[in-house]
């Protein structure tokens, strides 16, 4: 074997070194640096974001198993401006009593988890696909239940090992019709072998793979276990994974739908299309009857999935610009979201909407941000949530899917209508006294606020990032 193959995995090598240098001093360090363990992973993390910053040239490596591109080192390069900052909002959580025993795990099993998503993303070969996939997945069941005193923690994490191991195997069964019909599990190989075979045996190979990364993504119908899960976890993993593991997830179907399906495209856009408005629409519907702002968030984060899928459906170059775009754009404004929650849940415990009802009088500056995360969710102009709607929106209509876009756009005004309720309750709704003192973020939390709300106001504006986007698609997978 020629070993120098795996210099081309370069964002996979950095990552692997963080994670051992963090192993080691939880490992092996005293209590001094075991006290100084979350501001060291969030040092080193940084670090591993900038040397990766900048995107590699299109390479593979080990028979082409291993594929990498310009748009999917900025892919990575995205999940870990994620993963950073959801880093930074877990620093004071991870030192509370009863985490900060078991806080080198954290940091471990999610280094873990993003190596399995830096895998899905540049694979070539769906045996390192499905490696990446459970390497992404399972260390997530004991993230979600790493509050060993919270009974809803252990449900969470054993409803979500459930649903994963149903996906996974939904997804085997997919993957060895697939290799029945093909003959073999290259993404490349099997697009030339299955060109024009539309056998009942390849329609069934193409619903178990959807299937199958459906679960990852939260599609409606295969939804069922989000609500429940992202209520149940801790709030700082909740955001890793309606973030970081959606955004992965949609970028790791694109990549098999336009390598693998490239040549029956009509064939996979049917079923795309109909996920896509019952995912969007379910979404929204069930938000507005939430008042745990986890469980609100997460059918939030169902519709968001929906309106991803809109730059997968387009198979184009401009679908994958526009979902990188939306991602990039998701992560800032959800992660705002969150990190206000967060706060406000770890200083006074409270996590209803009803609880939030005039925190404009008591904490003003995290009601402002919580704004801005739900106005660029909801894509009101000008934050950045209005552009990569419209971008995303453009690149399916550009594709010819007119009746889809509607149904999307009429959507919006529903997902506008639930978002304003926690507008209305922070600013709105003063006729009580607010029941959340006033109380001052800890330092990585304000510093992650404050990236966030960046990105909310100047992405938007900044059309550079879009192009540099573009350019990076445009040359290929």
């Amino acid at each position: 074997m020629d070993y120098s193959q795996f210099l081309v995995m370069r964002s996979e090598i950095s990552l692997l070194v963080v994670f051992l240098l963090i192993f080691f001093v939880d490992t092996f360090g005293g209590n001094k640096s075991l006290k100084g363990l979350s501001i060291t992973a969030c040092v080193l993390f940084a670090l591993h974001t900038i040397w990766n910053i900048i995107p590699v040239e299109s390479a593979s490596a080990f028979g082409g198993m291993y594929q990498t591109s310009p748009i999917a080192s900025m892919v990575k390069t995205v999940l870990n401006i994620g993963t950073f900052i959801v880093l930074l909002q877990s620093i004071s959580w991870s030192n509370t009593p009863d985490v900060k025993v078991r806080r080198g795990e954290f940091y471990e099993l999610l280094l873990v988890t993003l190596f399995g998503m830096y895998l899905m993303v540049s694979s070539g070969h769906f045996l390192l696909f499905f490696i990446g996939l459970e390497t992404a997945s399972l260390p997530m069941a004991a993230l979600i239940a790493i509050t060993k005193k919270d009974s809803e923690s252990y449900e969470a994490g054993a409803k979500y090992l459930f649903t994963a191991v149903f996906s996974s195997a939904l997804f085997l069964l997919g993957l060895s019709f697939l290799y029945g019909v093909s003959g073999s599990l290259y993404f490349d190989d099997i697009a030339i072998n299955i060109a024009g075979n539309h056998t009942p045996l390849f329609i069934a190979t193409l619903v178990f793979v959807l299937a199958g990364m459906g679960f990852k993504l939260s599609l409606v119908p295969f939804h069922l276990w989000t609500a429940d899960v992202y209520e149940g976890a801790p709030t700082q993993v909740t955001s890793y994974l309606s973030v970081i593991s959606k955004g992965s997830a949609a970028f790791a179907l694109l990549l098999v739908l336009y390598k693998v399906f490239a040549f029956e495209p009509a064939v996979w856009q049917g079923i795309m299309w109909a996920l896509i408005v019952l995912t969007i629409t379910v979404g929204n519907l069930f938000a507005i009857r939430q008042k745990n702002l986890k469980r609100f968030l997460a059918f939030s984060s169902i519709s968001q999935a929906g309106y991803i899928m809109l730059g997968i459906i387009a198979g184009s170059i401009q679908g994958t610009t526009a979902l990188v775009y939306y991602v990039l754009v998701y992560i800032f404004s959800n992660l705002a979201a969150f990190g206000v929650i967060s706060s406000i849940e770890h200083n006074s415990g409270k996590v209803n909407m009803d609880d939030y009802n005039g925190l404009y009088k008591t904490n003003p500056k995290l009601s402002v941000i919580m704004m801005l995360a739900m106005f660029s969710l909801a894509g009101i102009p000008p934050f950045a949530g209005f552009f990569s709607k419209f971008f995303i929106f453009a690149s399916a209509i550009h594709s010819g899917f007119y009746i889809l876009v509607l149904i999307a756009l009429l959507n919006t005004i529903i997902s506008l209508y639930y978002y304003l309720l926690v507008v209305k309750a922070m600013f709105i709704n003063t006729e009580n006294e607010c029941v959340i003192a006033p109380f001052r973020s800890d330092n990585g939390s304000r510093v992650s606020l404050i990236v966030c709300v960046a990105g909310i106001l100047l992405l938007g504006i900044a059309s550079c990032v879009y192009g540099y986007f573009a350019d990076l698609s445009a040359l290929g997978l």
